[in-house]
């Protein structure tokens, strides 16, 4: 039987009623609409708030800028700890205190008065949203999935892409409609309405349904004595992952390949708008990169399950984002912007997917998540710079190119770093298979 009559025959049998959906697509389906709207609403909607903010306060591009770096640097601080919560009680619980806690937070900075005021709202906001979706639903997703856990972080990444192409538009009309104040509380409302009721319904592992891994034939015994040889096997603790240059290499690596994306995403309406691009256009133009980027993300996935070693994606998305930063540094003519958008969204689609990959094949799944964390907070000392450099860059030149190349610099050094890491040996093979 081929693989292709072999899908068709599992889709007559779903049809029937002859066989149950795994729950873990359940799963990943709640997550990857939790990825679009925590991505959305919270990140990628950013940069539509720097104007409205800059007209009724009067604050500079670096210091609106600012809010976000200190989001990024609440968020990474905070992250071990998640981890640890997340390892430990589970992802609901974490979910449902971080969507509620979100929530409120987006009040918050709908009655912002001052620049402190929007400093402290947006790092509880940040401290929150790191609890509510990437964390945990990235954790959820490796232990639902373990033989095409590859393609299923790929279909959670893809909601990253479904946040700027479906939210992000949503929210410039309801900043058109309502205002950024009303844009936050209709936020907040939307993020309540999902999260809570998410969190409350799905399961933390497949032996909570009787289930097994990749939804494996087996009986719910069966399935809790798998969960129980899974808790058990052998991974890295943080401590012992953190001995290793390996761990080093790329905790700075990915330093480098997200102080260029976060500092992109911060600043990409604005810089269209800077060459003389409407808001619309410009996002319009965010909005479809996002859209083709679901796909590039499912590719990878497909990618990725054929590769021993992860490093090896790290360095051609770096070299891709590159080309992609000098495109603009070039022109900012429709091609040219077709040009950059081809190299972003190909080295842009499969960021954190491939992180998760290379962290459980070097440190195994028992403390993904307080490694993850721990990985975020070194990476978090990158974030934090990027958004506010660019924007002091823009403020004292009145254009993006300096930015444009910080940019590339950063990707070039991760590329670097990368290379090493391809050569440096891992953990023992009993580790990585555990991942």
């Amino acid at each position: 039987m081929t693989a292709g009559t072999g899908y068709l025959s599992g889709a007559r049998d779903l049809l029937r009623g002859r066989r149950r959906v795994y729950y873990g697509w359940w799963v990943l389906a709640v997550g990857t609409i939790g990825m679009a709207l925590g991505s959305g609403l919270s990140m990628s909607s950013f940069g539509l708030y720097v104007a409205p903010l800059e007209q009724e306060f009067g604050w500079t591009r670096a210091e609106v800028s600012l809010g976000y770096s200190v989001s990024v640097l609440a968020g990474g601080l905070s992250a071990p700890l998640i981890g640890h919560w997340v390892d430990s009680r589970g992802a609901r619980s974490a979910i449902v205190v971080g969507g509620l806690m979100v929530a409120v937070s987006f009040v918050l900075l709908a009655v912002t008065q001052s620049l402190w005021q929007f400093y402290v709202f947006y790092g509880v906001h940040a401290l929150f949203r790191q609890m509510m979706f990437f964390l945990p639903f990235q954790a959820l997703t490796s232990r639902w999935f373990e033989r095409k856990r590859g393609l299923a972080l790929s279909i959670l990444g893809s909601g990253f892409s479904l946040g700027g192409f479906v939210v992000l538009p949503m929210i410039a009309v309801a900043i058109g409609e309502l205002g950024w104040r009303g844009a936050y509380l209709f936020s907040g409302v939307v993020i309540f309405a999902f999260f809570l009721p998410a969190g409350l319904i799905i399961r933390n592992q497949p032996s909570d349904v009787g289930q097994q891994v990749d939804g494996d034939k087996g009986t719910p015994v069966e399935a809790r004595a798998a969960q129980v040889v899974r808790d058990e096997a052998p991974g890295m603790t943080l401590r012992e992952a953190a001995r290793t240059p390996f761990f080093w290499i790329c905790a700075f690596g990915f330093m480098l390949l997200f102080f260029g994306m976060m500092g992109w995403m911060a600043h990409q309406i604005p810089f269209y708008e800077s060459k003389g691009i409407s808001r619309a256009t410009a996002t319009l133009i965010v909005s479809l990169s996002a859209g083709v980027s679901m796909f590039a993300r499912l590719a990878m996935g497909h990618v990725a399950g054929r590769f021993e070693r992860f490093e090896g994606i790290v360095i051609v998305l770096m070299a891709l984002l590159m080309a992609a930063m000098a495109t603009l540094l070039v022109s900012t003519s429709a091609l040219a912007i077709g040009v950059f958008l081809l190299f972003w969204v190909i080295g842009a689609s499969a960021g954190p997917m491939v992180e998760s990959l290379v962290l459980i094949k070097a440190f195994g799944i028992r403390h993904f998540a307080t490694i993850l964390g721990a990985m975020l907070v070194i990476e978090t000392a990158g974030q934090i710079l990027s958004p506010a450099l660019a924007g002091e860059i823009y403020d004292r030149t009145g254009s993006y190119d300096g930015a444009l190349i910080l940019f590339m610099a950063a990707f070039g050094a991760g590329l670097l770093l990368f290379l090493v890491a391809a050569r440096v040996k891992t953990v023992p093979s009993a580790l990585a298979a555990a991942g």
